[in-house]
């Protein structure tokens, strides 16, 4: 069976929108058991917080319930190695300019690394930018909502 990570965009997008909300409660329904949180996520997600009535919120609905069953998936010493050593390819190859990502992007990098070597899929709206990825760095990653 295909264990799964969340992206960030997930979660934002169900929290904004109450179609992309029951999306993801169907996914829920019928992945939960194999799906896992990336504290990257959560990072983005309390980075999103600024009210601390919204952390709180974050924490119960998303967090909470994954960390209480040992669900958490967190990025290694060598994955954060790689994460940098992809990055560094992906400007020598000119994929990436040296000044053209942000902070998002390393994130993201650093997610597909820890997500590949955890054996998870990432299911992302973010097509492009871990289509670029890729390129330097073979992981599992598909659109919302998998067909499993």
């Amino acid at each position: 069976m295909k264990r799964f990570v969340l992206d960030t965009n997930i979660y934002i997008a169900a929290d904004r929108d109450g179609a992309k909300a029951e999306e993801l409660a169907a996914f829920y329904a019928a992945r939960l058991p194999a799906t896992y949180l990336h504290a990257v996520v959560v990072q983005e997600l309390l980075l999103g917080a600024v009210d601390a009535r919204r952390g709180v919120s974050i924490r119960n609905a998303y967090v909470r319930p994954f960390e209480s069953r040992g669900r958490i998936v967190t990025p290694t010493f060598a994955n954060w190695a790689r994460s940098g050593e992809i990055v560094a390819q992906l400007v020598r190859e000119k994929t990436i300019s040296p000044g053209g990502f942000g902070r998002s992007f390393l994130n993201d990098v650093l997610l597909a690394v820890s997500c590949r070597s955890a054996g998870l899929t990432l299911v992302t709206a973010n097509v492009r930018d871990f289509e670029r990825i890729r390129q330097a760095e073979r992981f599992d990653f598909v659109a919302p909502w998998p067909d499993v």
